[in-house]
């Protein structure tokens, strides 16, 4: 047996001896201890270097791990963010300070991590953002609101990108900083979402002092280290490392059909085999993005590519799991759905519109794919040389500051 198969079986054979506990898990601290077993077991933080808590390993050897864990629910949603986008920006562009403080008590799910950078003015557009962090002595006072934040009521530190500069191009103002999100003038409200529960969150800022070492990348140049984090988080999203969630697989969805005796059905067959194409042109798309990155490649623009095959291929999931489930398809109280798990179908059903959104909208995706992938014309921007503070853009438009 070669290492990777032997990797491979090591994690099988961990997760096979703890399914009944963490397939259980509820809870955030409970998940926080499976994280830290995860970690101490070597299946945290494979591909992140050794030196800040990471297991110093190769693609192959993550990807072998996600195949041991197909068909265990592993309690990594409270994770998702800190995971898949900010502790990757550390590691990009973080100091070595940032990278030993928080790099490892992120991967033991010791500490939690959200990203905040959306406002009520500013979500496709978000280099017009009005959250504002000025200069006193020895720190940064901070002072807006975000919103739409994933997981907040519950993380320890974030990353925020404020405007530190009015007076220069909206691109060119901003700086990242790392938040404690246990600061008293940090507020946190969840919202409730069309699922019933509240998966995001609308924070305010009141007065917070940020270190100065707490700069992420260099000052009014947040809207590069922006790009970093946004990068990771398409990435992280479309390869379904985020925690997103599809109502069903094409094999789920086969079975039930033939259950059903619908397998004659044309419209049944070509909806099945659309599903089947897409699910095969994504696993493939990550395939190769995934042994470019062990060569060293960057993903860059492309990973918003698997982003936007994710958000159809959820959204074209949910609509053959409705069509095929009929009314089960949104009853979670139904105990099974033809060998669907009939809650998880509902929830999915429900959250699947928000995948065309989170993340950046299919729009905004299809954009940056035109222009940066396939070098295609940029849209006009007459506002890209003006000075914030000159702009009417967000809520701005409603004050005319």
């Amino acid at each position: 047996m070669d290492e990777l198969a032997e990797f491979q079986e090591r994690a099988r054979a961990w997760l096979s001896e703890r399914s009944a506990s963490f397939e259980t898990v509820s809870g955030v601290a409970k998940a926080r201890e499976f994280m830290a077993e995860l970690h101490d077991a070597g299946f945290s933080g494979i591909t992140w270097p050794k030196e800040y808590g990471g297991q110093g390993l190769g693609v192959a050897e993550e990807r072998a791990f996600h195949k041991a864990a197909e068909g265990h629910s592993l309690p990594l949603a409270p994770f998702g963010i800190g995971l898949g986008m900010c502790g990757p920006t550390l590691v990009s562009i973080g100091t070595e300070e940032q990278k030993r403080r928080y790099v490892r008590p992120l991967l033991r799910g010791e500490e939690i991590w959200c990203q905040m950078f959306s406002e009520p003015g500013a979500g496709s557009d978000v280099a017009s953002l009005q959250t504002k962090a000025v200069l006193d002595g020895d720190a940064w006072v901070v002072n807006g609101q975000k919103v739409w934040t994933t997981g907040a009521q519950f993380c320890d530190y974030g990353l925020l990108v404020a405007r530190t500069d009015p007076d220069v191009p909206k691109h060119r103002g901003i700086t990242m900083f790392v938040i404690d999100m246990h600061d008293p003038g940090v507020t946190v409200r969840p919202l409730r979402d069309m699922t019933g529960l509240s998966h995001f969150n609308e924070i305010f800022f009141d007065d917070v002092r940020v270190p100065l070492d707490q700069v992420v990348g260099e000052v009014n140049g947040g809207w590069q280290a922006a790009v970093t984090t946004l990068l990771h988080e398409r990435v992280s999203i479309g390869t379904g490392r985020a925690g997103t969630q599809r109502a069903a697989s094409f094999e789920a969805l086969a079975e039930r059909a033939r259950a059903e005796g619908l397998t004659g059905d044309p419209s049944v067959r070509e909806g099945l085999l659309d599903l089947y194409l897409q699910e095969r042109a994504f696993d493939l798309f990550n395939a190769r993005l995934s042994q470019e990155a062990k060569a060293g490649l960057h993903p860059g623009a492309r990973g918003s590519i698997s982003k936007l095959l994710l958000a159809r291929l959820t959204l074209d999931s949910a609509a053959a799991a409705a069509d095929l489930l009929g009314p089960l398809a949104y009853d979670p109280l139904e105990e099974s759905s033809g060998g669907l798990d009939a809650e998880a179908t509902a929830r999915a059903l429900t959250w699947a519109p928000g995948m065309a959104l989170g993340g950046g909208t299919n729009e905004i995706m299809r954009n940056i794919i035109g222009e940066r992938v396939l070098g295609l014309p940029r849209e006009p921007q007459v506002d890209r040389e003006i000075p914030f503070r000159d702009l009417k853009v967000g809520t701005q438009k409603e004050t005319g500051r």
